[in-house]
């Protein structure tokens, strides 16, 4: 089983919402880029604290030495031949925010693990600095609640003179050490929001670059399928020149497989006409009911033909790829050729098309399908023959459609005879020339072309035709 590339299955495949491939590769790529520019951030931020916070402590950790060398500036004495070191209370005043009460900055000097403080700088004011128990541990460092409830970074230090343990703190608000980080990370997302905005402006500049080739392909493909251009330009980066080449390819392949199914047509249409020619003289010239039968069925025969071969021509017409026309051209062609052969009827058709329309098919088909709805309706009609083309949007399959409404003031016709009229070969008048194919004609193309065709009652009191068809998208 085949498949029309050019028929309902492809508009439906066409009509579902695609994501465009460069809006997917810019999505993608940014968010790699953010989440890329995220974990960074956090990297520095956390480097930024870890760096400031050594900072921190090799400060502190000057101030530590400081008291534990004015605790030893002192004189040795000797007790019983065995020289004695003496502790002597520290004042030390290294920074004038030791002497500030309540300041932010601390120190203590505590005997072992015990919570007693030997001595303690003057900013203190008496108030207890509640530091951890050190254990075993010779430094340690960490954060505690300060004696008015801020935050300190404290840092502690185990030192031994003269066999007797002595804990050494020294403690300082952390609120100056917060806001630098604070705005470190203020500046570090600052800078990586920039830089993650100058990438994505980058990725999508790329990306439209990168896929320019593609937009000259979509380009050169709707130049074909639009009937400006016989083929696709092959003038391609060589990732995707092959692809235009194989589509070339596919273009001629369609076009001859097309060109032979018309001459197999017309070869079949001589071949079978001829000898029902014969058939139908050699019958008239017997004479007799037998020979009036003959011609009665070579003549039905003959229309039968006519009718199919019709139909196969319109059908391979159909596949042929990148064939479109402009409709007012068309029709404004045909209302001028009939109002000049019914003119001495007095019908003038009249025309109306608001819009540029452009028909998916062949403007033979067209000229066939909207010249016999025309037609018709001049033979009919009693003076007036209205035309009207309308763009339309199919939401069944969400495919661009037009109509073409052929109105007369004729005497019209019932519902059965409407369903009637577009029968294969049926005609409701003998009294009228035509051989009845015309409507059924109309009503087999417009199928073929994935349209429809109905007839109606017209508000200018007789028929009314709409013939709906594919039209082809304005880009």
């Amino acid at each position: 089983m085949t498949t029309d590339p050019t028929g309902e299955d492809a508009d439906r495949t066409a009509a579902r919402p695609q994501r465009s491939l460069a809006t997917r590769l810019v999505v993608v790529a940014a968010v790699w880029s953010i989440i890329a520019l995220a974990l960074a951030g956090v990297f520095l931020v956390s480097l930024y604290q870890r760096s400031s916070e050594r900072a921190f402590d090799a400060q502190l950790d000057v101030h530590i030495k400081a008291l534990i060398a004015e605790m030893l500036e002192t004189d040795t004495t000797f007790v019983s031949g065995v020289a004695k070191t003496t502790v002597t209370e520290p004042t030390y005043r290294g920074d004038p925010r030791f002497s500030l009460p309540l300041s932010g900055w601390y120190w203590t000097v505590r005997e072992g693990d015990s919570q007693t403080i030997l001595y303690a700088s003057d900013s203190l004011v008496g108030d207890p600095l509640n530091t951890p128990p050190m254990g075993d541990a010779e430094e340690s460092a960490g954060f505690i609640a300060g004696p008015t409830g801020d935050e300190i970074r404290v840092l502690q230090q185990k030192i031994s003179i003269e066999d007797t343990p002595y804990v050494i703190a020294v403690g300082a608000a952390t609120a100056g050490f917060w806001a630098d980080i604070s705005e470190f990370a203020r500046l570090v997302t600052l800078t990586l929001c920039l830089v993650g905005l100058g990438l994505i402006l980058a990725i999508f500049f790329q990306v439209k670059v990168g896929l320019r080739p593609l937009f000259r392909l979509k380009a050169s493909l709707a130049a074909v399928r639009q009937g400006d251009a016989d083929k696709i330009d092959e003038a391609l980066p060589r990732e995707i020149a092959p692809l235009a080449v194989e589509l070339n390819a596919l273009i001629v392949s369609n076009r001859e497989i097309v060109e032979r199914a018309r001459t197999h047509v017309g070869n079949l249409a001589h071949g079978l006409k001829t000898p029902l020619s014969v058939i139908s003289n050699e019958a008239r010239a017997s004479g007799g009911n037998l020979a009036e039968k003959v011609s009665e069925q070579a003549a039905i025969m003959s229309t039968q033909i006519q009718h199919h071969l019709e139909r196969a021509r319109m059908a391979a017409q159909r596949r042929v790829i990148g064939v479109s026309c402009d409709t007012e051209p068309v029709l404004a062609r045909l209302i001028r050729a009939m109002g000049k052969i019914y003119r001495d009827k007095g019908v003038e058709p009249e025309f109306q098309q608001a819009v540029a329309i452009r028909f998916r098919g062949e403007a033979q088909d067209l000229e066939e399908m909207s010249g016999n709805l025309i037609d018709n309706a001049c033979k009919w009609a009693g003076s007036r023959v209205r035309v009207r083309v309308n763009a339309l949007d199919d939401p069944a399959t969400n495919r661009d459609m037009f109509e073409i409404i052929v109105e007369d003031d004729g005497p019209g016709l019932t519902p059965d005879q409407r369903a009637e009229a577009v029968k294969r070969g049926r005609r409701l008048d003998e009294t009228v020339p035509g051989t009845g194919l015309g409507l059924s004609i109309v009503a087999d193309l417009a199928g073929l072309y994935g349209g429809s065709f109905t007839l109606d009652g017209s508000d200018l009191g007789g028929l009314k035709a709409r013939l709906v068809l594919p039209a082809l998208r304005m880009e």
